[in-house]
């Protein structure tokens, strides 16, 4: 199967190199639970360039982005920018996830816990690629 690869702006990547090089405490602390595959197998991503946006964190298999929502993030303006970001995501197949801050840094097992049971229902309703053609026909 024939991996799609999802646009984004170029001139982006400076500055998610940057943004990865200087990480919120909220970003480490999740990262650390994330990166080498440590969930389920699945590879993570973090300040990746999709469509004109930054997206705090991404996995391809799961079409999941998660955002983590700081203090800036309660301003109308902000507001206004995430709403939209979600918005053309989702309308490309993408699921997005956000989480507070605080609840990463003061409860990341609830974190995990939802990331894990959006897992588990991703994988109950998507048909697994490696296995279309061992399909058994009666």
């Amino acid at each position: 199967m024939k991996r799609k690869i999802i646009p984004y702006n170029s001139k982006l990547k400076e500055l998610a190199r940057k943004l990865r090089n200087n990480s919120t405490k909220s970003e480490i602390r999740l990262w650390q639970q994330l990166k080498r595959k440590q969930l389920f197998g699945y590879d993570f991503h973090r300040q990746k360039p999709l469509l004109n946006y930054i997206a705090d964190f991404y996995c391809y298999e799961l079409k999941l982005v998660i955002e983590l929502d700081g203090y800036t993030h309660q301003f109308e303006e902000v507001v206004i920018k995430d709403e939209l970001k979600q918005k053309e995501l989702e309308e490309i197949g993408l699921t997005v996830l956000r989480f507070d801050d605080n609840e990463v840094m003061k409860d990341i097992n609830n974190v995990l816990r939802t990331l894990e049971g959006y897992i588990d229902d991703f994988e109950k309703h998507t048909p697994n690629p490696s296995q279309e053609g061992n399909k058994k026909v009666i």
